[in-house]
């Protein structure tokens, strides 16, 4: 009895820690031209975050995808979000919907999906899980045109992340 109810406790875990979020809207093409905004880029990303961006873009180019254009806009929600989650020591897609309306009345976006993780020591580890899980390997494929990362530390100098997708 006791093993099974660790096995259960373990696969709840890795659920929580392996679960990513989407979101479509139906916004028009003729009101998602009225809602577009300048994306500006003008964040300065940390090395690992760097690091993130490329091996999402070169698994993208890998299958014959188009490269994510970063978007400041996008990453300061993602900066947000792992604010949040450092705050409440949990790691979830706590206000998804909240990022999501904020990107489509901002950028005009009509898709959002977002990625998490907590704990990977490098970019290396973060993407390789996300790859390894169905759920974010669509997000990281998907049907999307722009995108932001934030990896922020908790006290501990434990890594939480946040990427977030967007198609406009």
């Amino acid at each position: 009895m006791y093993t099974l109810t660790k096995q259960l406790c373990l696969a709840l875990v890795c659920v929580l820690m392996f679960s990513s979020c989407t979101k479509d809207t139906d916004l028009t093409e003729e009101n998602a031209a009225i809602k577009t905004a300048d994306l500006v880029d003008y964040v300065t990303y940390s090395k690992i975050e760097t690091e993130i961006l490329k091996a999402v873009n070169d698994h993208r180019v890998s299958k014959g995808l188009t490269v994510l254009k970063k978007v400041d806009g996008i990453t300061f929600l993602a900066a947000d979000h792992n604010d949040y989650m450092i705050q409440n020591k949990n790691v979830s897609h706590d206000n998804f919907s909240y990022r999501y309306t904020t990107l489509v009345n901002t950028i005009g976006a009509k898709s959002v999906s977002e990625n998490i993780g907590y704990g990977y020591r490098t970019s290396d580890a973060v993407v390789k899980a996300w790859l390894n899980s169905e759920g974010h390997r669509s997000n990281i494929e998907g049907n999307f045109t722009h995108f932001g990362i934030s990896v922020s530390q908790d006290e501990d100098g434990k890594n939480y992340f946040t990427n977030i997708f967007a198609r406009r």
